[in-house]
């Protein structure tokens, strides 16, 4: 049982490494719900395995959500980030150093994890992932991912945590990504409608001048 203690963090860092030099939103979106899978399993490997935390993970973060975020591409036609603010080569070689990040802060950390300092590394990793995710990336839908893989994170980190009030965190979390997700598909359908493009840069060119008058 202990040495899933290691796969599954060493998992995590895989995923955040494929997430990062993936252009493909349905292979963002796959990998996203594996990561929710993961979250699910974690709980069941600690001493009385915590099912009602593992089934809230499985069941929102490794389906629900997924299935959500597939409707909002299917609907909003968009299939890839091609043009990212970071380059994916670029995108590979930062979240090694993110790892590397997140073993230097494990080490130094007081913290007691179940999991080894091996988790608090992934999950660190994770965090900062998600978060460059959101800021190098172009398409709402790929930011909204992005805020589900720091969300992940945050996730990962709590249950190798806290071992007492694992369930009302969790519960608390999930709320607000739900109404996240809720909020950031209409917007993106939105936005597809309106604009023919999901590019989030390019909503800053948006004014309120009448046709024909210059911006000075």
């Amino acid at each position: 049982m202990n040495d899933w203690f290691g796969i599954v963090p060493a998992l995590f860092l895989l995923s955040c490494l494929l997430l990062a030099t993936s252009s493909r939103m349905l292979h963002l979106i796959r990998l996203v719900a594996l990561q929710g899978i993961l979250l699910g399993v974690l709980p069941l490997l600690s001493e009385g395995g915590h099912w009602g935390i593992a089934a809230v993970n499985i069941i929102i973060k490794g389906i629900v959500l997924p299935v959500l975020l597939y409707m909002a591409m299917k609907r909003a036609s968009v299939q890839r980030e091609l043009e990212p603010l970071v380059g994916y080569s670029v995108s590979a070689v930062l979240v090694l150093l993110f790892c590397g990040a997140g073993f230097w802060v494990a080490e130094r950390l007081p913290l007691n994890s179940a999991m080894g300092p091996l988790a608090v590394a992934a999950a660190f990793t994770v965090l900062l992932t998600g978060l460059f995710i959101v800021a190098a990336r172009k398409k709402a839908l790929t930011q909204v991912i992005g805020f589900l893989i720091f969300e992940n994170g945050i996730t990962l980190f709590g249950i190798g945590m806290m071992r007492h009030h694992e369930l009302m965190v969790e519960l608390g979390i999930l709320l607000d990504v739900l109404v996240l997700v809720f909020i950031m598909g209409i917007a993106v359908c939105q936005i597809n409608r309106e604009f023919a493009h999901i590019d989030a840069d390019k909503l800053q060119n948006l004014d309120d001048l009448p046709d024909g008058e210059v911006k000075k």
